[in-house]
């Protein structure tokens, strides 16, 4: 399947529905992600404290997040969509992409962006 997937649990976007997906997030903590080093800005992600960070920073592919910030990633995950409507599906699948973080934390493996 063309596009973003996840090692440890069912996500999938497109890469251009991923970039979005993580502009609302961005939006959600007071950032447009668009102005970041890496996306095209100059802002630092070091001038945010915010546990989302390290998945925002991470390139769309072939990259991974270590079980150790997973756990904390999973939760601020959750809290910053627990607003959007059910059948949202960037909703659905920042559900599955919690899952599989929390799941790659217990395994004590990085979850993979493949």
């Amino acid at each position: 399947m063309m596009g973003l997937n996840f090692t440890h649990c069912e996500a999938h976007w497109s890469y251009t529905d991923f970039h979005d997906f993580r502009c609302r997030l961005a939006a959600c903590i007071g950032m447009n992600l668009d102005h970041m080093q890496g996306f095209g800005g100059d802002t630092p992600f070091e001038d945010y404290s915010d546990d989302i960070i390290p998945l925002l920073e991470q390139p769309d592919s072939d990259t991974y997040l270590m079980p150790e910030v997973c756990q904390t990633v999973a939760v601020r995950l959750r809290q910053l969509i627990q607003n959007w409507p059910d059948d949202d599906m960037d909703k659905m699948n920042a559900l599955y992409l919690a899952e599989g973080m929390e799941l790659a934390h217990q395994q004590n493996e990085p979850l993979g962006f493949i």
